[in-house]
């Protein structure tokens, strides 16, 4: 009885915390905020779509409709919408429609929020079993996209799958129909690494948003559309282009991509981090290109681990003044619009890694802020209180080690099955555990005009696992740490290397434990959630932790007096 009365005080007191908590409102409050409608990349769309559903709680009404990255360029212009998302900057004239591609005199800045892979999704089903495990160079799918290779049994897709033929079967390549920032990654890559080909198909040489439909080839309009007909069952044979996150989320296969270094790769969060580490970021503050990218060198970066079709993806934000010549940006919208792009470039990059993209690196957050400031010095009454690396639990980088890319470093090497001339991969392979220091390494980035995407690469060990694997390493601290690799990985034992600086690391709290999603490789935490950085014991604080401080000591104090008061009580009942 004692017991049952201790447990409902104990429940009284968590309630009593639960209350204080929940009656507890953030640094700018509901009534701070205004309902803000963006529009732009589908690309990007899942992303967005997570950060929209967890800032709700918070007050902020976010609107996005995802038409495509031309559209919502132009829906900015025109004063439509109050942000836009794309993956290329105002080109001043469409290449392909002629039609005017800038701002129209709008004052903006281009605000780097997340990073990702455009993957190939592809449906081949042969007497009943699907195939998930196809290979493909950059050539090939040039050739593919381009209606040079029609048939799935064709001799180049044989070698890049180490001699193993595909039955014959029509190819059906699934192309966007809208002005999308998909396409425009997917014909930059090809026009760059392989424009003999590619111009004599497209009527525009270069990128182009608008991909020149020709021959079998299908539109759909949007990434969600892309991937719905290819998951289709009337679509075998088929194959798109969409976000990594698209495919994930309905468990269908894409193409490991060859890369520069003679390893097939899948666009994890992993490899795209290490790949970006080798974009050139514009990073003169006075160029209209302010933080766009050049990925001329992530295209051939010489990794094992690197996705070649890696990539940022922008928000463009308004930053005039209000009323003229933004009349409709009001300071309560514009606090939206910060607080909105603050989670998305710190917390809410914890949450994009699972769906399928990869978090910004430090380099780029810290740039962010100075964008995200540009909205106070046109408007200083928005509030931009406690915005700093300290408070931003982006799982990319660690507290005292900001400059390095901890997922990058972190990344697991390939499978020896997946280099060419062997493989491909098959499930069923083994994972190993073995005991490693925490060690990792970084090389520094000098600071020029134009920088690289993140910090230096480091090397790993693998051991083969084609259907995804484990590796638990122990640290001399006595931390565990179990990494899971998707679709294809194996477990993976981090080395340093020889050509780059070696920063140790702070060893977590003896004896605790984290683990990672069996699915996607992401790193959890002790309490399960995702991020790196909880992991390691990196405080993810908000503009509400000043507000919160003296709540939370309420609810520690029902925590502690309810339920030895309730227990005395009860004694003293029973002695009478």
């Amino acid at each position: 009885m004692i017991r049952h009365h201790l447990l409902k005080g104990l429940t009284v007191g968590a309630l009593l915390a639960s209350a204080l908590l929940a009656g507890a409102t953030p640094s700018g409050a509901a009534d701070s905020h205004a309902l803000i409608q963006g529009s732009g990349s589908s690309w990007a769309a899942n992303a967005v779509n997570q950060w929209v559903a967890d800032v709700a709680s918070q007050g902020i009404q976010v609107v996005y409709t995802p038409d495509g990255d031309a559209q919502g360029r132009q829906d900015f212009a025109n004063k439509t919408s109050d942000f836009s998302v794309t993956s290329i900057g105002y080109q001043g004239v469409d290449p392909v429609t002629g039609v005017s591609d800038t701002s129209n005199g709008r004052n903006y800045a281009y605000l780097p929020i997340a990073a990702g892979g455009t993957s190939f999704p592809y449906h081949i089903t042969l007497n009943g079993h699907q195939v998930r495990d196809l290979r493909l160079s950059g050539e090939t799918l040039t050739k593919i996209f381009t209606n040079q290779i029609t048939n799935w049994d064709d001799p180049e897709i044989t070698k890049d799958n180490n001699g193993q033929a595909l039955p014959s079967l029509p190819i059906t390549p699934v192309v966007q129909s809208e002005g999308s920032g998909a396409t425009a990654q997917l014909t930059r890559y090809f026009a760059t690494e392989y424009p003999s080909i590619w111009n004599k198909f497209s009527p525009n040489t270069g990128m182009t948003e608008y991909f020149p439909r020709q021959g079998n080839q299908i539109a759909q309009n949007g990434s969600n559309a892309a991937m719905n007909y290819i998951a289709s069952s009337s679509a075998n044979g088929s194959i798109g282009y969409v976000e990594y996150s698209y495919a994930l989320s309905v468990n269908f296969p894409v193409v490991k991509m060859l890369n520069s270094a003679g390893y097939y790769t899948l666009p994890t969060q992993y490899n795209v981090a290490v790949a970006l580490e080798k974009a050139q970021i514009n990073m003169d503050p006075s160029s209209p290109d302010y933080l766009l990218q050049n990925l001329n060198n992530v295209y051939v970066d010489s990794d094992p681990r690197t996705y070649p079709l890696s990539s940022y993806v922008y928000m463009i934000e308004p930053t005039g003044a209000y009323p003229s010549p933004e009349t409709n940006i009001t300071t309560a919208k514009r606090q939206s619009i910060a607080d909105f792009e603050y989670y998305a470039i710190c917390q809410g990059q914890r949450e994009i890694g699972p769906i399928g993209y990869s978090p910004l690196p430090v380099n780029l957050v810290e740039a962010g802020f100075g964008q995200i400031a540009k909205l106070k010095s046109a408007d200083p009454n928005i509030d931009l209180t406690q915005r700093s690396i300290l408070t931003c639990g982006n799982p990319t980088f660690v507290e005292g080690h900001p400059s390095a890319n901890y997922l990058a470093q972190i990344a697991p090497m390939p499978l020896s099955c997946d280099k060419v001339g062997a493989g491909p991969c098959s499930s069923g392979q083994t994972t190993t555990t073995t005991t490693v220091p925490v060690t990792t390494t970084t090389t520094a980035t000098p600071e020029t005009t134009t920088t690289t995407g993140g910090s230096g690469h480091t090397t790993t060990t693998t051991t083969p696992g084609g259907g995804g694997g484990t590796t638990t390493t122990t640290s001399p601290g006595g931390v565990t740490t179990t990494t899971a690799t998707p679709g294809g990985g194996g477990g993976t034992t981090t080395t340093t290397s020889p050509t780059t600086t070696t920063t140790t690391l702070p060893a977590g709290t003896g004896g605790s434990t984290t683990g990672s999603d069996p699915s996607t490789g992401q790193v959890l935490g002790p309490s399960g959630a995702s991020g790196v950085a909880e992991s390691l014991g990196v405080e993810n604080t908000s503009s509400a932790t000043a507000d919160l401080a003296p709540l939370a000591v309420l609810a520690l104090l029902a925590l502690l007096i309810v339920p030895p008061a309730v227990a005395l009580r009860l004694r003293r009942r029973r002695r009478s």
